[in-house]
């Protein structure tokens, strides 16, 4: 269950958290319409620091415009708000979930009348696929859903109606003991997890899904391409076929919510010495350095966050 906070920001006000509700027939809860961000605030020797706050802010207006969803505030704006929100609540870490629906009004598909909902929420949230799996790693399957095709759903964007096919596959795989399920694209190829993207490490080179792969671009993959680069490993996005992952030599998950995750073995077969690797702990050890605030921040990546003052 969620730990409810006080303050949850809707439409450019603070309201109490069970305030935060939307008529059963909102466009919404019939048709999934609505887009979405995911992204994480840590404690830091400094403060609290919201990691890659405007480019998530800028990933749900694009998401939004992809649909024809007109939201009327600026990546700044909702940036600002994001770190408002946590201020407000006086949370040192926190998970944060923009969402912007399609509200209440006509019925029926179109739903272009509809007004456009704005909410930001945060809340104490630990480890996605449990706080040893960033040491231990997780155990994964190809799931036997693919991931949607062109011209179908677009992929790019961060939408709630995605996150039905995410469903299929992660309750597939949980239901037959994995932690999580890798989906196939409609070409046979490597796409992502239920909700990760993920990287392939074959004789030093880390290779990991391109885009036309129905993958999203994801915030945290765009992160781990940037420290592999400055580490000086080969990186390239290329299709991967299925059975590369079966003789890879380290294979891990990005996301906010599962960070950077390695991958001990899919489908019952292990993957290289079936623990993780020395590439995934390297970059896992660069990753949560600039995080946690104890190594420099050169790129901009965090956002601090003032000392909480509570609002009325």
């Amino acid at each position: 269950m969620l730990k409810p906070t006080e303050k949850i920001w809707h439409n450019g006000k603070f309201i109490p958290w069970d305030s935060a509700n939307i008529h059963v027939l909102s466009h919404t809860v019939s048709y999934a319409s609505a887009v979405f961000e995911g992204l994480r605030c840590y404690t830091t020797p400094t403060g609290p620091q919201i990691f890659r706050v405007k480019e998530h802010a800028r990933r749900m207006i694009d998401s939004a415009k992809i649909y024809r969803m007109d939201i009327p505030f600026t990546v700044e704006q909702l940036s600002e708000a994001m770190v408002e929100l946590v201020r407000v609540n006086g949370l040192d870490s926190c998970y944060l979930r923009p969402i912007a629906l399609r509200g209440y009004g006509e019925m029926g598909v179109l739903g272009l009348k509809n007004p456009i909902e704005v909410y930001i929420a945060c809340w104490e949230w630990g480890k996605y696929l449990g706080a040893e799996a960033l040491n231990d790693g997780v155990d994964v399957c190809i799931s036997s859903w693919k991931r949607i095709a062109p011209n179908t759903l677009p992929a790019l964007a961060k939408a709630a109606s995605n996150y039905m096919n995410s469903q299929l596959i992660r309750m597939e795989a949980h239901i037959n003991g994995y932690a999580e399920g890798i989906a196939l694209d409609e070409a046979g190829y490597i796409s992502e997890g239920s909700g990760e993207n993920i990287f392939v490490i074959r004789d030093g080179k880390i290779l990991t899904p391109p885009l036309g792969a129905s993958v999203l671009p994801g915030i945290t993959r765009d992160t781990v391409v940037e420290l592999a680069k400055a580490a000086g490993f080969p990186l390239v996005e290329t299709i991967i076929p299925r059975e590369l992952l079966y003789i890879a030599d380290e294979v891990f998950f990005t996301g906010t919510a599962a960070e950077i995750t390695p991958i001990r073995s899919v489908d019952r077969i292990p993957v290289g010495a079936g623990k993780r690797g020395p590439i995934t702990e390297r970059l896992q050890k660069d990753f949560f350095a600039i995080l946690h605030g104890t190594a420099p921040d050169t790129r901009g990546w965090l956002t601090p966050v003032p000392a909480a003052q509570p609002v009325s």
